[in-house]
């Protein structure tokens, strides 16, 4: 069996919040509460969830940019948040991360030149300004943009042609890992799956491992291997995507994909079943108790664990 390129282990990150009483403890926001995932080398692997869930934090903890309260990031076997300065960035060419934004990931004063190079610059002092050229050329080709776009400026792109931008400055150092936080979720519905199937080129091509991060649960089904919902900054379902998408097990992954609007009558689903308790989330309890029509006062009083069902996990007492 072949080791994980990144292992998440029971990772926690609490955000400290305005103090309101001068004598009194700052309380916290805990974004997230003990995730723990695998992600294999040359898969994909997708987190999906509302915003406010967590997803972005988790891409910074994997990308070594935000600790974590606790827990611990494996890469390659190697604990993140141990390593010393000069060894973290060292190790940072094996994993790079593209931006939601590829208005505001891109510096407007810098040439498409100085952009993609900026790793090599950071990463590869040795290089000398010939040679960081001729990578910079050669990714650019790689991403469907041409060596006369070197000397120009972002404003002079469009909006897909930003994010291929992005995604060069990226895959400049040859990267084993790539997390994608929202990718396309700025773009024109015609460019995005330009952008996603260069993605999936690219990955092919270079054996890419992907993290990718979306709301939008149709790219996630397109893009990844295995996807993990979360919900409140805690992982309810994982599985291999077509089985999830087929059969969501736990309420909250049923509620997200009735959610998705289908244009054809033939296939509408069901809405999402009303809720007809009066439960209050407790902290003991399931996160979802307050918004899941299938809860039960044992679901109040008790935090359903991460369970085997065939080959997906559920975090759920009733699982159908």
């Amino acid at each position: 069996m072949t080791q994980p390129l990144v292992k998440i282990i029971d990772v926690h990150k609490d955000y400290p919040l305005p103090r309101k009483y001068l004598f009194k403890k700052a309380p916290v926001f805990p974004a997230l509460k003990g995730i723990s995932l695998d992600i294999e080398p040359g898969t994909s692997f997708g987190i999906v969830g509302e915003s406010g869930c967590g997803k972005s934090t988790l891409a910074r903890i994997v990308m070594a940019l935000d600790p974590p309260t606790r827990g611990t990031v494996l890469f390659n076997g190697q604990n993140l948040f141990e390593l010393e300065t000069r060894e973290l960035n060292g190790l940072r060419r094996n994993f790079q991360m593209v931006f939601q934004d590829p208005y505001g990931s891109l510096n407007p004063r810098q040439t498409i030149l100085d952009i993609v190079a900026e790793p090599l610059n950071t990463l590869d002092e040795k290089l000398s300004p010939a040679q960081k050229k001729e990578q910079v050329c050669r990714i650019l080709a790689e991403v469907g943009l041409n060596e006369t776009d070197i000397q120009k400026f972002p404003h002079e792109f469009s909006g897909g042609q930003r994010q291929r931008i992005a995604i060069a400055r990226a895959l400049i150092t040859r990267p084993s890992l790539i997390v994608a936080d929202e990718p396309v979720s700025a773009l024109d519905v015609s460019i995005q799956a330009q952008v996603l199937n260069l993605m999936m080129d690219l990955q092919e091509r270079y054996h890419l491992t992907y993290l990718f991060i979306s709301h939008d649960l149709s790219v996630v089904e397109y893009m990844t291997d295995r996807v993990a919902v979360i919900y409140l900054g805690q992982v309810v379902e994982q599985g291999r995507t077509r089985d999830l998408f087929q059969n969501p097990l736990h309420p909250y992954t049923q509620a997200l994909l009735r959610a998705v609007p289908d244009l054809n009558p033939l296939n509408q689903q069901n809405p999402n079943p009303p809720v007809t308790h009066e439960f209050e989330t407790s902290a003991r309890g399931c996160p979802f108790v307050d918004r899941c029509y299938k809860a039960t006062r044992h679901c109040v009083e008790n935090m359903p664990k991460l369970r085997e069902y065939g080959d997906q996990l559920a975090a759920c007492f009733h699982v159908r």
